[in-house]
């Protein structure tokens, strides 16, 4: 018999890809699935950035690249951050990975262990708990409740603070509320850690470009006495639909950049080398396709929330960015779990249970609007009928 190191036990899973499974093993069988459950958008990659890799390819950069990315990827995404957020990035604390979850991964597997707190929130994205438990790391919640709008509170996050704490995790626009901290708040928090100088943040901002009715967005790196110890954490998959492409990155702090970087060595050695040439197509070319997906996606937030609001049992606040509402199915009677069931298996349509992003979501559901108008239209007349079949 095998014996597997016992922390593996402790790592959790991402739901939305079982569900993905479940909902096509159903589609092989036959059935016609709608799915708002995966978190991508529904937009083809923009043609001049596919055309960047393709040229890169036919130009011979077929080998390995350095660590941390290429010099001119790390450039602009330097020169993207000062255009949006008027901070000065150096390019040497920029480390370019295959996806997101691997700065996660990098940053809680710095900070977690034994006997340290990472804070995190909750309902959020699955894989901040699934890490921190496997680091052996006490994760402390941090609520994120319908009442203030699925936003952190400073003060509480600030009380929750212990001589233990290592790393807090904050996303804003957030997975999977769509709920936006508001920058008066990101202040007060960011004013509160100059109390505690031992205290890391990681911020995920993956959307911080998908933003609605005129909200502007504050990023971590704003604040410069958080620069020795704030990681930003963003990439191209949502704001340019290169989900598939695996290409993410972050500003590390400058003693933590080579900490980073040794990682990614004994990890994945770099990240592949067309798609970084994508990168820089995609932050350097036009930004009218990143635009259009934006606008296309506020659009149908509005249909989303009138058809949610107008289901039985439900309620649902708008969602202030990025692309999913997280209608509260409390007065349905039906738990998180068994509502995804019954979308799933008698509608036709795959959504997430709430309780997959923590147990703050219980009595939720997660919606993607990351699909057509006419899907999403379709998708909620079922959900109605299979609601109103229940009794």
């Amino acid at each position: 018999m095998l014996h597997l190191a016992a922390n593996l036990q402790r790592l959790g899973t991402e739901t939305a890809f079982d569900v993905l499974a479940k909902a096509g093993r159903l589609q092989a069988a036959g059935a016609d699935i709608i799915n708002l459950g995966i978190g991508q958008p529904d937009f083809p990659t923009p043609d001049h950035i596919v055309e960047a890799a393709v040229k890169a390819l036919r130009d011979g950069h077929h080998g390995y690249t350095p660590a941390n990315g290429i010099l001119p990827l790390r450039e602009a995404v330097a020169a993207d951050l000062h255009k949006r957020h008027g901070v000065t990035v150096d390019p040497d604390t920029v480390v370019a990975v295959p996806g997101g979850k691997v700065t996660m991964f990098f940053a809680i597997m710095m900070f977690g262990e034994p006997g340290a707190e990472i804070m995190y929130p909750d309902p959020g994205f699955p894989i901040y708990r699934s890490v921190i438990d496997y680091t052996g790391a006490k994760a402390v919640p941090i609520p994120l409740l319908e009442e203030n709008n699925f936003a952190f509170s400073a003060e509480e996050v600030l009380s929750r603070i212990t001589p233990k704490t290592r790393l807090i995790i904050v996303n804003s626009p957030a997975n999977p509320t769509g709920g936006v901290t508001p920058a008066e708040e990101m202040d007060k928090l960011a004013a509160g850690l100059a109390d505690f100088p031992d205290v890391a943040i990681m911020s995920d901002e993956i959307y911080s470009q998908m933003l609605y009715d005129g909200r502007q967005h504050r990023s971590i790196l704003s604040y410069d006495h958080l620069k020795d110890r704030a990681i930003m954490l963003d990439g191209w998959s949502k704001t340019y639909a290169m989900t598939g492409w695996r290409l993410g990155f972050a500003v590390w702090p400058k003693d933590l950049a080579p900490v980073a970087t040794r990682l990614a060595i004994n990890c994945h050695s770099c990240v592949n080398a067309s798609a970084q040439f994508a990168g820089i197509a995609a932050l350097e070319g036009p930004q009218d396709d990143a635009r259009a997906m934006v606008k296309a996606f506020d659009e149908r937030r509005k249909v989303v929330m009138e058809a949610l609001n107008a289901l039985p049992g439900f309620s649902c606040i708008e969602p202030a960015g990025a692309f999913y509402a997280f209608p509260n199915i409390t007065k349905t009677g039906l738990t998180a779990a068994e509502a995804q069931d019954l979308f799933l298996e008698e509608a036709g349509v795959a959504t997430i249970a709430g309780t997959s992003f923590g147990i703050h979501g219980e009595g939720y559901i997660r919606v993607s609007y990351a699909n057509s108008t006419a899907n999403i239209r379709k998708a909620m007349s079922r959900m109605g009928d299979a609601l109103a079949a229940r009794g």
